[in-house]
């Protein structure tokens, strides 16, 4: 994977887009090292338990978020900040798998704390306390306020026990990888949540689609955007790649 930037004037703004890309992760198991220290041409801030893992001869590393131990958090930011109140989409592949169960999941986050926010682990998903934030949780684990363990949800405030929209998922969302894509229409105030298999002939299913004023609830036009994860006392290894992000630069 190498983290790379390119930019283009739209409607008077700078716009910049963001490569994530790696296949490294499709599996379960085999030889990956690890790479803690990332390059500063992947701008990419990682926090907790998060780093960045390779296949074994291979450059193209994966964002390991938790990593098959209890009661971790983990979160990944691009460092670049990005403008809220345009319109985004955030594409991307992940793999969340330890044996027949796991926990807890993880969540798309936008947030306006900086660069080094991470919250609490277990059901917090690694995002609960990160006041001015809308996350959008791919949840593996049932807690007391979830509807089962293999559940979406979009939160706000930086508070997962309290859902402004859910959703359950047909497709698995452990033991296999799965592709979702995030838009948000900054005009609409509209969230979107499509997710498919990661198998030949795989169909998108539109799963989550909400009111929200992303820049508002993060309290700045200006914010950070990126992953959390977290395990509690289930774990799991919880890997994001293949994340491709089109947005504003702030």
């Amino acid at each position: 994977m190498r983290l790379s930037r390119s930019s283009r004037v739209a409607r008077g703004g700078l716009w910049a887009s963001a490569l994530l890309s790696t296949v490294a992760a499709v599996y379960s198991g085999g030889a990956l090292a690890a790479d803690g220290k990332p390059p500063a041409d992947r701008q990419v801030t990682l926090n907790g338990t998060a780093k960045l893992v390779h296949r074994a001869g291979d450059d193209q590393p994966v964002i390991r978020l938790t990593n098959d131990s209890f009661k971790q958090a983990g979160s990944a930011w691009l460092t670049e900040r990005a403008d809220l109140t345009r319109s985004f989409e955030i594409a991307f592949t992940a793999h969340l798998r330890n044996g027949r169960n796991g926990a807890d999941g993880i969540a798309f986050v936008a947030q306006g704390k900086g660069a080094r926010a991470l919250g609490g682990w277990g059901g917090g998903l690694g995002y609960r306390g990160i006041s001015r934030s809308v996350a959008v949780e791919f949840d593996t684990y049932r807690n007391t306020p979830d509807p089962s363990s293999n559940h979406l949800a979009v939160a706000l405030g930086g508070n997962p026990d309290r859902h402004a929209a859910l959703a359950e998922s047909s497709t698995p969302l452990y033991g296999k990888p799965f592709h979702a894509r995030i838009r948000y229409d900054a005009a609409a105030h509209r969230l979107t949540v499509h997710v498919r298999a990661v198998s030949p002939g795989a169909t998108e299913q539109l799963l989550l689609d909400q009111n929200v004023d992303v820049a508002r609830t993060a309290g700045v036009t200006s914010g950070w955007i990126g992953f959390t994860g977290a395990t509690g006392d289930v774990t799991s290894r919880q890997d994001v790649y293949d994340w491709n992000v089109t947005t504003p630069s702030a």
